[in-house]
């Protein structure tokens, strides 16, 4: 008899922490998104942090699995800032919070997050056209 190991279900909450701060917790599953103040919105800039956020999320959460790590306890959390000239986001911080993870595999689980596409599309300026269609 074949018995096939089923992935735990959760959702992806992405906490806006600040205008220029998320964190994702959970893996796999449907995403929300929750704010500790009726006022915040979603911006774009949340949506690029979330991408890079999630991407980082799904692949420890992957790797982990793989590892037999326990993930349960594993959070991203993502910032940026500003520059101008012309204004865009000009730096970005990915903060990886796993209380669980034994210390022997911290650098193991660094080059795993640097496998993120999201992460390495970001940090290798892809070509972007702009056509105006009729």
């Amino acid at each position: 008899m074949h018995t096939q190991r089923r992935r735990r279900e959760s959702n992806v909450k992405i906490l806006l922490l600040s205008d220029e701060r998320i964190r994702l917790e959970g893996n796999a599953g449907p995403l929300t998104i929750e704010a500790d103040r009726a006022d915040a919105s979603y911006s774009p800039f949340h949506m690029l942090a979330s991408a890079l956020g999630s991407c980082v999320l799904s692949v420890l959460s992957s790797w982990a699995e793989h590892a037999k790590l326990d993930a349960s306890a594993l959070a991203v959390e993502v910032g940026w800032r500003f520059v101008d000239q012309p204004r865009r986001v000009g730096e970005m911080e990915v903060r990886i919070i796993w209380p669980d993870l034994p210390q022997n595999r911290r650098a193991a689980a660094e080059r795993a997050a640097h496998l993120c596409a999201i992460h390495n599309t970001l940090t290798r300026s892809p070509t972007i056209s702009t056509e105006i269609a009729s």
